[in-house]
């Protein structure tokens, strides 16, 4: 069923009627085919089937992955939290992108991701090490030695040590989870890069806004998946309390990182333009902020 954005909103609960803002967007390719949306939004009980429908609506995995690629899918592991705690990505968003890689030709799909908390209880804890290895995926820890300094055509980092086999990759999928953060207010996609940085990450936290979109000017996803089965709506990154954690049962897709992460924001009562880097990332050309001039699909699965 295909809802209208207050619908989908509101909702995230109830369902009064069917709708599409399809028709307020003619675009059609070169052969008279209509184009797909530039944004799908998912809703339903199953994070699996919402996932798949939502790469489906945008064209299916075959757009992104093609036969024989290298393929790196980017969660946040990056606390030891289970998953109702809405702290690291939902694993079960992530073996589905895994599988789905595999299904249209990946050679390999890469998951990892330089945690903040221990790495070997992270990966456990989140569920994510044991479900991306039951659809096939190779699970690694963050190696030290793997990172490479980076020219950055930044405002506030010219070069910054990034992990080698995220930029080695054919293809990268951002997966992050929307949450809280005391620092940014949100984190949402742009964000999930810090886990591909060496060095002390601390450094970048005076200007962590411009550093993140410093970052995302080199790294172009192929797609970009906005976990929201669950937000934490506060105490981020990290939480701990339940009563922190809002149920949506929600994927945000889109090929435009900063489009999704402006729509993450909606789902938080904010703007796009109320996060630093996402507003910032706007401006210097990353990406589409205006969601009213994107094409965008919403569904329930």
């Amino acid at each position: 069923m295909i809802l209208s954005r207050r619908e989908f909103i509101s909702g995230l609960a109830t369902v009064a009627a069917a709708f599409t803002c399809d028709k307020f967007f003619p675009l059609k390719g070169a052969l008279g085919k209509e184009l797909p949306p530039d944004l799908v939004l998912v809703q339903g009980p199953s994070p699996q089937r919402i996932t798949r429908t939502a790469i489906d609506e945008l064209g299916g995995m075959k757009r992104f992955i093609s036969r024989g690629d290298v393929v790196v899918v980017k969660p946040n592991i990056g606390w030891d939290r289970t998953p109702e705690y809405a702290a690291n990505t939902n694993p079960q968003v992530v073996s589905t992108l895994v599988q789905m890689c595999y299904e249209v030709g990946a050679k390999k799909v890469k998951v990892f991701d330089r945690t903040v908390a221990n790495p070997q209880r992270c990966y456990l804890q989140s569920g994510i090490a044991e479900a991306v290895k039951a659809v096939g995926g190779e699970v690694s820890f963050v190696h030290e030695k793997k990172f490479r300094d980076v020219k950055l055509p930044g405002n506030a980092l010219k070069s910054w040590p990034l992990y080698v086999e995220a930029l080695e990759a054919d293809k990268v999928i951002n997966v992050p989870i929307a949450k809280n953060h005391g620092l940014t207010r949100l984190s949402l996609g742009m964000k999930n890069w810090m886990g591909i940085m060496g060095g002390w990450r601390g450094m970048i936290h005076q200007r962590i806004n411009e550093s993140l979109v410093d970052i995302s000017l080199i790294m172009k996803p192929t797609l970009i998946v906005l976990d929201c089965i669950r937000i934490l709506t506060d105490n981020g990154p990290q939480g701990g309390n339940l009563s922190d954690v809002k149920i949506m049962n929600t994927v945000v897709a889109g090929v435009d990182q900063v489009a999704v992460d402006a729509y993450g924001a909606t789902l938080f009562g904010l703007k796009g333009s109320d996060i630093g880097y996402v507003k910032l990332g706007h401006e210097l050309g990353v990406g589409v902020m205006d969601l009213t001039k994107l094409k965008i699909k919403y569904l329930k699965a």
